[in-house]
């Protein structure tokens, strides 16, 4: 049975707004419920749909007659009008992705890079990528409506620039944007990597909560905001990085050195980083962060200690977090996410008892079962409603009209 969004009038709604509606309805809507649920003239609604049939944003719905003219009945977003590309860069490796302007995934490629080899060395990489996935789609660069990024360090959002990111030797000031546009004639969009995964998290999982956090605790640790289900990136993009919170640990006489140049981050005692540099010291051969979580998950003394104390160390962390911001569920993910219970139950049992009543009221603390893929997810998601903003909308509807 098809469902419409609730009724509210809005006058003098652009094209964009109208595609807005379609996006919210999978299974169509006709220009009847366009005129009730806006309030416009059918002769504005015709006018409206007219040039997103033209710009080929909207098709008439599955079973609809193709007559010449304007076509009657239902019409759906035409989520095959063109491709998105989107990369979700970390620390040791990254995941491309082609999906289509539903923000699905039709193809994904991941492989292992160091994002300390530099942007150009790695931006290769994701560029190697982004071609032989467009080949298995049987598409081509002319098809990309939007190239969407994101990298593990601090972006200012506004230019797509990485600044002074701890972990990514060379990376300062470099023009991620400009890398791509050169093949492709779109939007490209670069953000904090958390961020993205903290929007897939929201409107994949959690769409009626509108205050979410989202940590990732893989090689290192960060955050994601989302505030009345908008990313919450700050004045200058720099929101959510407790990863460099100086913490204080029980029975430490001398805070360990972080990547940032700083002593005592949070990011120093529990990232994935943090715990392989403990296991070697006391002896034990790892080499990555995957290797931790096996020793861990095996049973491992000095593994589960340690991690026992990393959990602690980040439930500290995430409980002025709770205070502070009050969000409605903290979803988890990242390597270390995937310890079993271990790692949740220090972090529920620190942050349950050290918040206000009022805060965890409500308080859900989950793993995200969209990893590995919440970053890809999350960037589609961005991207699609960049797209489907009205500025985009009457642009491509500009475009469709003057050909």
């Amino acid at each position: 049975m098809r469902t419409t969004p609730l009724a509210t009038p809005r006058m003098g709604a652009s094209s964009g707004e109208i595609l807005s509606l379609f996006r919210d309805v999978p299974d169509g809507l006709t220009k009847s419920d366009v005129v009730r649920l806006t309030g416009l003239s059918r002769t504005t609604v015709n006018q409206r749909l007219e040039g997103l049939l033209t710009a080929g944003l909207v098709i008439p719905g599955p079973g609809e007659a193709k007559t010449r003219g304007r076509p009657a009945g239902q019409f759906v977003v035409n989520r095959d009008r063109g491709v998105l590309l989107v990369a979700d860069i970390g620390a040791t490796a990254l995941r491309t992705a082609l999906c289509d302007l539903g923000g699905r995934v039709r193809i994904e490629r991941a492989t292992w890079a160091d994002v300390t080899a530099g942007p150009e060395t790695v931006l290769r990489i994701v560029e190697k990528l982004f071609t032989e996935i467009l080949h298995d789609a049987g598409q081509t660069p002319d098809a990309v409506l939007g190239v969407g990024l994101d990298v593990p360090g601090p972006v200012d959002f506004a230019t797509g620039r990485v600044v002074s990111p701890p972990i990514m030797t060379g990376w300062h000031g470099f023009d991620i944007p400009g890398w791509f546009r050169p093949q492709y004639d779109c939007p490209v969009l670069v953000d904090k990597d958390v961020n993205a995964m903290a929007y897939g998290e929201q409107r994949l999982r959690h769409p009626d909560v509108p205050h979410l956090l989202m940590v990732k605790i893989g090689t290192g640790v960060g955050t994601g905001l989302i505030a009345d289900g908008r990313v919450h990136r700050g004045a200058d993009g720099a929101a959510g990085d407790i990863g460099h919170i100086q913490v204080m640990a029980e029975g430490v006489a001398e805070p360990p050195v972080c990547r940032c140049g700083n002593s005592g981050c949070l990011e120093s005692y529990a990232g994935g980083w943090a715990l392989v540099r403990d296991l070697r010291a006391a002896g034990r051969e790892v080499t990555t962060v995957d290797d931790a979580v096996r020793l861990i998950r095996g049973g491992d003394p000095v593994a589960v200690r340690l991690a026992r104390r990393a959990a602690r160390i980040l439930g500290g962390a995430l409980a002025d977090t709770v205070n502070l911001f009050n969000p409605r569920v903290i979803a988890i993910c990242g390597q270390l996410a995937h310890t079993d219970e271990l790692l949740f139950a220090g972090i529920r049992e620190i942050v349950y008892r050290r918040s206000l009543p009022l805060a965890t009221r409500n308080l859900q603390i989950v793993r995200s079962d969209l990893d590995p893929r919440t970053g890809v997810l999350g960037l589609a998601q961005l991207l699609v409603d960049g797209l489907y903003s009205p500025e985009r909308v009457q642009e491509l509807i500009d475009r469709a009209m003057a050909q």
